[in-house]
């Protein structure tokens, strides 16, 4: 689900033109292209949406003059910011769940199509790419990054969990990144993503136009992966494997309020001349003092289920297990506890940024406070 987006930006609606369709699906050469394109809405995903790209994807399935499928963005400020969670918030308030898990039994099955799919996929996650975003691009055979990327499960910060197959990739990070990733919400730049596996090649957005021309046109080399890196460039290195050794230390331990007492046990003390470098270092890279006050800024519920739900992909054998995993800890969110609702509200309906959590501190979490969006039984199932 998409944590960040909106169902319009700042900019207001579109003038009162005929809309474009929000996905555009057509042909060029031997590729089928599908663009996400609402693109004042960073590209946000609507139940349409999610069917339009499916439907396309049933279309090709076996048309044999489509052998490759290329998925983009429309604009330039990202693939994809998510689901509409002003719409979901929405749904919630209003008691319109029965809409709520339609949206994520659909979004859930895409994503496994994407995953699951016979032909190559091609998916640029070109700017920012998060929340629903990563369920479009994670999945796909060739993920490609650029200088402008910014990938990220961002889930934590509105009081609810990663999905989409987010902790499938979480979990197969290096090290502990994925629970680093995914309970601080951690934005990845294009070398990062490479770094912890959510990209396979780095290509400058200049180029993108001429990669997918190759890939529609050019016979020789005749594999995706091939064209793909005519075009491939080395990044900078990646800042999160610089940050690898204290992250790994840290976000090892069993529990949310372990892994705080640990980081700041990391964290290097600062006297109070040392105000302005502190604040220097931790704009430019993660630092353990940062990840500790942000986590004790987060909702508690929603780290406890994160962190027990990357733990319980690492264990599992197919994305659809993780899937399965996460529809039961999102429908409990939906249906049974307040931190969702109240986390779209501080941060996108008021935007008054101080959200009541419940419980508000790490200090009042229960121990098994991540059992019961484990064991939810949803109301209707996920597969079938």
């Amino acid at each position: 689900m998409a944590l960040v987006s909106t169902a319009e930006d700042a900019q207001g609606t579109t003038a009162a033109t005929t809309p474009e369709p929000e996905v555009l699906v057509r042909t060029e050469g031997a590729l089928g292209w599908i663009t996400l394109n609402r693109p004042r809405a960073l590209n946000a995903l609507s139940v349409d949406m999610i069917r339009a790209v499916h439907a396309a994807l049933d279309a090709w399935r076996d048309d044999y003059d489509i052998e490759i499928v290329y998925i983009d963005g429309a604009g330039e400020r990202g693939l994809c910011a998510g689901g509409d969670v002003r719409e979901l918030h929405a749904q919630i308030t209003a008691g319109r769940s029965a809409e709520t898990v339609e949206f994520f039994r659909e979004e859930y099955a895409m994503n496994a199509a994407i995953a699951e799919y016979p032909k190559p996929i091609v998916a640029i996650a070109d700017g920012i790419t998060m929340g629903g975003g990563i369920g479009v691009a994670g999945h796909a055979a060739i993920r490609v990054v650029t200088e402008r990327s910014q990938l990220a499960m961002p889930e934590v910060r509105i009081g609810f969990t990663p999905d989409v197959g987010g902790t499938w990739l979480l979990a197969r990070a290096p090290g502990r990144l994925g629970e680093f990733l995914g309970l601080t919400g951690g934005t990845m730049d294009g070398s990062d993503a490479l770094h912890a596996g959510f990209a396979d090649f780095f290509v400058p957005s200049e180029r993108l136009e001429a990669l997918r021309d190759a890939l529609a046109h050019r016979a020789d080399p005749t594999g995706p992966s091939e064209i793909v890196m005519l075009f491939d460039e080395t990044p900078d290195p990646s800042p999160l494997s610089a940050q690898q050794a204290w992250i790994d230390d840290a976000f090892s331990a069993d529990t949310v309020p372990e892994i705080v007492s640990r980081l700041r046990e990391l964290a290097p003390p600062f006297p109070e001349s040392g105000r302005a470098q502190r604040d220097r270092d931790e704009t430019s890279a993660p630092t353990p003092a940062a990840a500790a006050d942000l986590l004790e800024s987060l909702a508690p519920t929603a780290l406890a289920v994160t962190l027990e739900a990357v733990r319980e992909a690492r264990a599992m054998d197919s994305l659809r297990d993780a899937l399965a995993g996460e529809y039961r800890r999102v429908l409990w969110f939906v249906h049974h506890h307040p931190d969702l609702v109240e986390g779209i509200r501080a941060q996108l309906i008021d935007k008054d940024r101080n959200p009541h959590w419940d419980p508000q501190t790490l200090a009042e979490l229960a121990p098994d406070a991540a059992a019961a969006a484990r064991e939810y039984v949803p109301p209707v199932p996920l597969w079938g």
